[in-house]
């Protein structure tokens, strides 16, 4: 694994794998810099295949992960050795190799295993996701006791960066009262900063999950560490990942 990747700070059980990339150790060129594994996103494709190869290689995958198409929605994959075809924003697996990933640059990668290391899923949430349900499908998807459950949460755009609108504190707050802790007004009329952190925990809290580590890395606010679609536009995309340990 490259030095400047992120092992997760948690008690996940022996032999479940996790790490979060960062934009060091790949190929890509330009707002790409370096290790760009979206090939939706404009990069050379040739660029993306180098650093998604690099990406198994590092971490002794047996196969490449499973890539989402992400749509920002709630939609769970159960993965079973084949290609996601149909778009979705999170996956399960109980197959040891099975590598569930989630790509993001400002959105919030949630990875989850059981106790036991039988079950891991991966989970994308920025607000739309979370507003959907996204992370209480994929608690249900696992199919065990929200108690048996441990998360993390890796790196995203910080509370102190991340400037929304009205329509997106309602989305929240019309669901849940205590969503409004969530977001602090800004100077501008109907601007609120927004900490997607916050809005996760309470989101697993409210159905069961306690054990929840992470958080607290911002990637608006670390240009050299991570891409950022909200501070530059146009830029790569990092992956977070979660596996059961084949050997």
């Amino acid at each position: 694994m490259y030095a400047d990747w992120i092992a997760p700070d948690w008690p996940a059980p022996p032999g479940v794998w996790t790490v979060s990339t960062t934009r060091d150790g790949g190929v890509s060129a330009g707002v790409f810099t370096s290790f760009n594994l979206g090939q939706h996103v404009g990069d050379e494709s040739a660029s993306v295949a180098e650093n998604r190869q690099r990406l198994v290689s590092a971490l002794n995958l047996k196969d490449e992960p499973r890539w989402l198409r992400q749509v920002h929605g709630r939609r769970v994959a159960h993965l079973h050795g084949v290609p996601v075809q149909e778009p979705a924003d999170a996956a399960v697996t109980t197959a040891p190799g099975e590598a569930c990933v989630i790509m993001t640059a400002d959105c919030l990668p949630v990875l989850l295993c059981n106790r036991i290391g039988t079950r891991v899923a991966a989970a994308h949430a920025g607000w739309r996701g979370l507003a959907a349900g996204v992370l209480e499908a994929t608690v249900k998807e696992m199919d065990v006791p929200p108690g048996e459950i441990l998360a993390w949460f890796g790196p995203a755009i910080g509370p102190k960066a991340y400037e929304v609108g009205d329509e997106v504190r309602q989305a929240f707050v019309a669901q849940a009262a205590d969503a409004a802790a969530a977001f602090l007004p800004t100077a501008l009329a109907g601007k609120w900063r927004c900490d997607l952190y916050k809005l996760a925990r309470q989101r697993l809290e409210a159905v069961g999950v306690s054990a929840i580590y992470g958080g607290g890395l911002c990637t608006y606010s670390d240009p050299k560490r991570f891409f950022s679609f909200r501070r530059d536009g146009q830029c790569g995309r990092m992956a977070t990942l979660i596996w059961i340990d084949p050997s």
